[in-house]
């Protein structure tokens, strides 16, 4: 007899103990009887029913989406029976926004500004990768092609990713992206440690994050051409949830380290 004939029985064995751990009913009569058996699995699978979500309430919250925008819409429309048709045309922001993902920091909102004011690019805690293909070309396009005047660089209070690197979350993929997030917090380790609270932690580290991603951006030669060619300013803003209002950073630098910042990365 070969080994493979005996170990099949075993095999077959071994499994259906480990089955019966778990899905034989306590009652004999139940076991046995292929109507108790039905019973069993017709009760498992209505809990499973019940744990899925509900298709008609995930439509009905879609559809109030559509009703939102069509509300909107018409609210527009109403105020100014041209600005879709005009808006159709062509786009001319005057600022590119940099800022967070957060539902929270919604940039055209709360500037007070309309659609076609603002060019936007988003991602997890407003950092600035130098290699990263989606915001140098959202940066390229927008100061070079669509000709905005300022590039903002926002961060907020109470953002998650900074939060994540203030307390070691581990948190997956994301964990790559923030790995300048914590570089600064290991550098800036002795200031972030003598502050009181977690909040002020985070408030800080959102206003080194910001100053950091402006230093990035401003080794970007598309940035340097356009600041010097035609005045291109950039700003640093943290957006405090709990107030509403931008608080501006300080963004300038000295005429040596411009010197020094022109001479390493301006390309001709």
């Amino acid at each position: 007899m070969s080994m493979r004939s005996i170990w099949r029985p075993i095999a077959r064995s071994a499994t259906s103990a480990r089955l019966s751990r778990h899905i034989v009913p306590r009652s004999p009569a139940r076991a046995t009887s292929p109507r108790g058996v039905s019973a069993f699995f017709s009760t498992a699978g209505q809990r499973m029913l019940k744990d899925q979500p509900d298709p008609d309430l995930n439509n009905d919250e879609f559809q109030a989406y559509l009703d939102g925008n069509a509300a909107w819409a018409q609210s527009v429309t109403d105020k100014d029976p041209n600005f879709f048709t005009e808006s159709a045309k062509a786009q001319y922001p005057t600022v590119l926004w940099i800022g967070c993902g957060d539902s929270r920091v919604p940039e055209t909102t709360l500037l007070g500004l309309k659609p076609g004011d603002v060019f936007v690019h988003r991602n997890i805690a407003n950092i600035l990768h130098p290699s990263d293909l989606s915001s140098l070309s959202v940066i390229e396009f927008s100061v070079k092609y669509v000709g905005v005047k300022h590039v903002i660089v926002c961060g907020h209070t109470q953002c998650g990713g900074l939060i994540a690197s203030m307390k070691n979350d581990r948190v997956g993929l994301i964990d790559s992206w923030l790995t300048p997030v914590r570089a600064l917090r290991c550098k800036h380790a002795d200031e972030l440690d003598s502050l009181d609270t977690m909040d002020a932690k985070t408030k800080r580290l959102a206003e080194l994050n910001v100053q950091n991603s402006l230093e990035v951006l401003k080794t970007n030669p598309i940035i340097i051409d356009a600041m010097r060619d035609r005045g291109l300013q950039i700003h640093g803003v943290v957006y405090n949830l709990a107030t509403g209002k931008l608080e501006p950073l300080e963004t300038g630098e000295s005429q040596e380290d411009f010197k020094k910042r022109i001479a390493a990365f301006e390309t001709k």
